[in-house]
């Protein structure tokens, strides 16, 4: 290393070099933490011998004797740099990554500045992870009332501050591999089997339309698909049941049989039934069959339950699909089908075919809704609950929960709620809820309450609630609601954020209508909200 100026990185992808560069920013913001660190020892600890152990600056002196030539993150930088020769628009993302090394070079002018600034980070990831679980009742945070002002686009007080294209005709497994890997998730089919016994499913005579529609307009495990591969072609058809075991809580789905699928070998298959609830992606939420070996018309009979409350099934997906075991490679997708389970009738418990189908890729872009949001609202004019109180009318939003949130990569996320007033451009009546991690249904239990309201007032306003999600250091819109009229007007102005859907002002003029009661709501977290500034 010490003979040359750089490594030799010229069998890396522009990608595989962004997630180095990624680690390495990451690495450059822990120093800069550390930073911070050492100087507030500097400044509190007096005694020498203790400060140097105490700041690391030991280990530093040690590894300077055995790196001589520099740091090895410095030298994977030099060389990633250096080999940069592609188009411009693929240079572009690597050139934000070093913005980092510059401003760290520009920092050795600036010391008491990247120290403040390193505290703050130090004491704001302590905040966060010290965040305590929310209580069963609505917990609202204290309430400081400020004067109205005059201007109707900053009327309303907060109570609290700022805070592929194509058709898959069959591919090889790599996407669950990548989903395996991510987890922790291995191949074992004694972990990942369920109950091989017959369970007595009761008929009934009623029918019904049964259709794996979902509220995507295509294959929902598409969205975390990694590429097509492999040229199989999808045919044949699964026959399925599901029954919900109220008294256990438990959703069991029965895989019967499949008929008639592809040949992934030489006309024969080894296939077994893989299944997500989804949008989970966790090894939690995965269930597999065993495999049938040499058969293009498998018998399964086999249980695969899963724990899971009634009422998170209206915003979960069943995801069926077929796959060849190929113990020398990648295993081989040959078909699925896909319910969503908000649409399915329960009083039906025959076993039913499905056709199998080709994954359809979409784009991310092209999802209307996220998940869904559980809340209540409430209005209490001013003086009604007596002796002048409240002194101003004031709005309520109960956050309740979230379910079936649906992330950018999918599995189980870090979110929060985030809620504004508008009109309202200062942003200052910004407020959101805890943080809650690791759940696609996270229940986040929090009241927001916003004062200085007339009952005229309320129809000219909208309360906006966005959700996000946290992934590392960065942070995500999901989607989110906005409850107002949906009149595209403002004290006599078009804006674009009175955009509305019908169930949202549906929930928005009942509380203006119903003072003093809370009105309860479950609305979609809908991607499409307009922006505003």
């Amino acid at each position: 290393m010490e003979g040359n100026s750089s490594l030799d990185l010229t069998h890396l992808t522009e990608e595989e070099q962004s997630a180095i560069l990624q680690v390495l920013q990451r690495d450059l913001d822990l120093q800069l933490v550390d930073e911070g660190r050492v100087r507030s020892l500097e400044r509190t600890e007096t005694d020498p011998r203790r400060l140097r152990s105490l700041s690391g600056a030991w280990f530093t002196e040690e590894c300077s004797k055995r790196h001589r030539a520099g740091s090895a993150s410095a030298l994977v930088h030099a060389s990633i740099r250096h080999r940069r020769t592609r188009s411009r628009a693929s240079e572009a993302p690597l050139a934000e990554l070093f913005k980092g090394e510059t401003e760290k070079d520009s920092r050795n002018g600036e010391q008491n500045h990247s120290a403040t600034e390193a505290e703050r980070r130090l004491e704001a990831s302590k905040d966060e992870e010290s965040e305590g679980q929310a209580s069963l009742k609505p917990v609202s945070t204290p309430r400081v009332r400020h004067p109205r002002a005059k201007d109707p686009f900053q009327t309303y007080s907060s109570s609290s501050s700022k805070e592929s294209e194509k058709r898959t005709n069959g591919f090889l497994d790599k996407q669950e591999g990548d989903f395996d890997a991510r987890n922790g998730d291995s191949d074992s089919w004694s972990s990942s089997m369920t109950d091989p016994e017959p369970v007595s499913l009761r008929n009934s005579s009623s029918t019904c339309s049964l259709h794996s529609n979902t509220t995507l307009g295509g294959s929902m495990m598409s969205l975390f698909s990694s590429g097509d591969f492999g040229a199989v072609e999808v045919r044949g058809r699964i026959q399925f049941s599901l029954l919900y075991d109220a008294q256990r809580e438990e959703l069991h789905v029965r895989v019967h049989r499949c008929e008639d699928i592809a040949s992934a070998r030489k006309s024969r298959s080894d296939p077994y039934v893989k299944s997500y609830l989804l949008p989970d992606l966790s090894s939690h939420s995965k269930k597999k069959t065993s495999v049938k070996k040499k058969t293009l018309n498998p018998v399964y009979e086999q249980t695969l339950r899963y724990k899971v409350n009634v009422g998170e099934l209206q915003s979960r997906t069943l995801n069926l699909s077929v796959w060849h075991a190929e113990s020398l490679g990648r295993n081989v997708f040959l078909g699925e089908v896909e319910v969503s389970l908000g649409l399915w009738d329960w009083s039906y418990t025959q076993p039913l075919w499905q056709d199998l189908q080709p994954r359809v890729h979409l784009s991310p872009d092209s999802i209307s809704s996220r998940g869904t949001i559980v809340l209540s609202i409430k209005f209490i004019p001013d003086g009604s609950e007596g002796g002048g109180l409240p002194l101003t009318g004031e709005v309520h939003i109960w956050l309740r929960e979230a379910q079936g949130l649906l992330s950018f990569k999918g599995g189980p996320i870090d979110s929060f709620v985030r809620s504004y007033i508008l009109p309202d451009a200062s942003r200052e009546s910004g407020q959101k809820t805890r943080m809650v991690k690791r759940s696609i249904s996270p229940k986040y239990n929090h009241t927001m309450v916003y004062d200085g309201f007339h009952a005229s007032d309320l129809r000219e306003a909208c309360a906006e609630l966005s959700v996000w999600q946290r992934e590392g250091l960065k942070r995500h819109i999901l989607g989110g609601v906005r409850l107002s009229c949906g009149t595209g007007l403002s004290y006599g102005e078009a804006v674009s954020w009175m955009d509305s859907t019908e169930e949202e002002v549906a929930a928005w003029v009942t509380m203006i209508k119903n003072p003093n009661h809370w009105v309860d709501a479950t609305l979609p977290v809908r991607t499409d909200l307009a922006h505003w500034s």
